[in-house]
C-alpha cells in the first residue's frame, strides 16, 4: 500500500505580511500531480491545515478546492487538526464527509478515531490523534493529566490495537527520541525547555507513525516516525533546506519503505549577502531568481541612500533588510551608558555616546554640528 504523507499546509499564512496564498495554490497542485503519477492509495495530512483558528475566505477556498481535486482521484484522505486549526471547524461535516472516503479528526473526544484499509497483504489500520493537549485529555478519561507525554500515552493505550496487522497512526505533537532533539525552524511554536515534548517510545506499536508540527522534514526512531514537514518555506531559518513530500509503502508487516518527492515552490525563500552594488548586478542578471523572497544582509561600511527602495526595485518580494559591517558589530571597548552617565552629562554627550555605542565610532565633526544645530532649535540650553 502507498500512502503519501503531508503536513503543515497553513493555508492562508502570512509571512513578513506577505501572503501565501498564490504560493500555496502552486505547491497543491504539485501535491495533486504526484498523487497521481505515485497512484497512491491513501493521502495523510497531519495538521494545521489553516495557519489560524478562524481561516480567511481565500483560505477556505482554496482548501476546498484542493480536496474537491484530491477527492475526485479516489485515494482515501485522513486529516487532523493541529495547534494551529480550530477543531471543530475543521472537523464540520466530517461524518458526511466520511462516506466520500476523506476522514477528519477535529476535536479530540475521548478515543481515537479508526478506519480500516486492505490491500494484497492484508488490512491496515489507521488511527488519527488530533493536537491534544493535557487538560483536554483529564476532562475526557476524567483523570489527572500534567504533560503531554502522559496525556499522549493515555490515549493510546485506550486503542485496540492489533499488533499482529500493520497499524498506521497520525498525530500532531512535539515528539523527542530520549535525548535525539528533532530540528525545528523559526515558523514554529514550541514551548520554552520543551515541555510540550511525547518520547517516541510512545509509539512502539505503530508500524509507522505520519507526524506534523515540525517544518523540516526528518525522521525519528529509525523511520518508524516521521515529520513530513511544511511544502514551503515559512521562515528564512529553512532558506537551506529543500521541501517534499513522504511516500511511504507498507508491505507485508514488518516492512516498509521511505522515499521523499521533491517539491518546487513558485518562489524560494533565499538569504544574500553582500554590498549593496554586487547585490543588485547580481538580482539584474538574475531575472527568476530576482522574484524570491529575499532575506538581504548588506555589507557596505559607507552610508547608503535609500538601500530598501533600491533594493526592491530589483528584488519586488525582499522581505527583510539587515547589515552586517564594522559598525554592527561588537568591540570589547565599547560600553553601556550607566545611570550616572545619564544624570551628569549633557543632551549632546549622551547622543554622541549612544551614536558610539550603534556605530563603532565617534560622531565626526560635521555631525556634531548639526547635532548642536538641532538641540538649538529645539531649545537646549546647555550643550
Amino acid at each position: 500500500m502507498k500512502l503519501l504523507h503531508i503536513a503543515d499546509l497553513h493555508i492562508g499564512k502570512r509571512v513578513n505580511e506577505f501572503s501565501m496564498i498564490e504560493d500555496q495554490r502552486h505547491i497543491l497542485s504539485q501535491i495533486l500531480t504526484i498523487v497521481r503519477d505515485e497512484k497512491a492509495e491513501a493521502v495523510l495530512i497531519a495538521g494545521d491545515v489553516y495557519d489560524k483558528s478562524q481561516p480567511s475566505i481565500e483560505a477556505v477556498e482554496l482548501l476546498d478546492e484542493f480536496l474537491t481535486s484530491l477527492t475526485e482521484m479516489g485515494p482515501a484522505i485522513y486529516i487532523i487538526s493541529g495547534n494551529h486549526d480550530s477543531p471543530e471547524r475543521l472537523g464540520f461535516g466530517s461524518r458526511i464527509l466520511g462516506k466520500n472516503r476523506l476522514f477528519i479528526a477535529g476535536a479530540f473526544t475521548g478515543s481515537l478515531q479508526e478506519t480500516l484499509l486492505e490491500d494484497a497483504y492484508g488490512n491496515v489500520h489507521v488511527f488519527l490523534l488530533p493536537f491534544i493537549k493535557p487538560a483536554v485529555v483529564s476532562h475526557y478519561l476524567d483523570q489527572s493529566v500534567e504533560t503531554y507525554d502522559e496525556a499522549a500515552r493515555m490515549v493510546l493505550d485506550t486503542a485496540k490495537i492489533d499488533t499482529s496487522e500493520r497499524n498506521i497512526l497520525l498525530a500532531h505533537q512535539f515528539v523527542t527520541n530520549g535525548l535525539e532533539m528533532p530540528e525545528h525552524s523559526d515558523s514554529e511554536n514550541l514551548s520554552v525547555g520543551g515541555l510540550d515534548n511525547v518520547d517516541a517510545s510512545a509509539f512502539i506499536l505503530f508500524d509507522y507513525v505520519a507526524l506534523g508540527h515540525l517544518h523540516r522534514p526528518q525522521t525519528l526512531a529509525n523511520g518508524l516516525l516521521r515529520y513530513a514537514g511544511s511544502p514551503l518555506k515559512y521562515s528564512f531559518s529553512e532558506a537551506r533546506g529543500k521541501k517534499s513530500v513522504t511516500i511511504v509503502e507498507l508491505k507485508e508487516k514488518g516492512t516498509r519503505e521511505i522515499r521523499t518527492v521533491d517539491l518546487f515552490p513558485l518562489h524560494d525563500v533565499r538569504e544574500i549577502k553582500g554590498p549593496l552594488a554586487h547585490l543588485l548586478q547580481m538580482g539584474t542578471e538574475d531575472v527568476s531568481g530576482n522574484q524570491d523572497y529575499i532575506h538581504a544582509i548588506l555589507t557596505d561600511e559607507e552610508e547608503l541612500y535609500d538601500a530598501i527602495g533600491q533594493m526592491r526595485r530589483i528584488y519586488p518580494n525582499l522581505m527583510a533588510l539587515d547589515f552586517d559591517n564594522s559598525k554592527t558589530s561588537q568591540t570589547n571597548g565599547t560600553t553601556a551608558i550607566c545611570s550616572d552617565d545619564i544624570e551628569r552629562k549633557q543632551p549632546i554627550e549622551l547622543f554622541s555616546d549612544f551614536y558610539l555605542q550603534q556605530n563603532n565610532e565617534e560622531l565626526s565633526a560635521e555631525g556634531l554640528a548639526v547635532l548642536k544645530d538641532v538641540f538649538a532649535q529645539a531649545g537646549g540650553k546647555e550643550l
